[in-house]
């Protein structure tokens, strides 16, 4: 039942990952590429959590949940800070589009 379960919760994180790789890779607005971000960071949050638990299963360490609080504390803070960058290349260059943004000069 707990390998069952193990591989439910591993299943999840990789197409979370998966799906964050996609959208970093294939997507071009910055807004989007943040997103994805934020996805991968969910995905190795909720791996870190389910090794955490399936080491001793019935007790998730509590290190685990420590590391796995400042990482989304941490987490936020750069996804503040990123939005606020990609809010001053909007000002700055009137597009999301990374393409767009290459081809522009100061």
């Amino acid at each position: 039942m707990a390998i069952d379960l193990f591989s439910w919760y591993i299943g999840t994180v990789v197409v979370l990952y998966s799906i964050g790789l996609y959208c970093l890779a294939s997507k071009r607005n910055l807004v989007k590429m943040v997103i994805a971000i934020e996805i991968l960071l969910a995905a190795a949050n909720l791996n870190f959590i389910v090794m955490s638990y399936f080491m001793r299963t019935g007790y998730v360490h509590t290190l685990a949940h420590a590391i796995v609080i400042i990482s989304m504390a941490i987490g936020a803070c750069v996804a503040a800070i990123a939005l606020s960058l990609v809010m001053n290349a909007y000002r700055h260059y009137k597009t999301l589009d990374t393409r767009k943004m290459s081809r522009l000069r100061w």
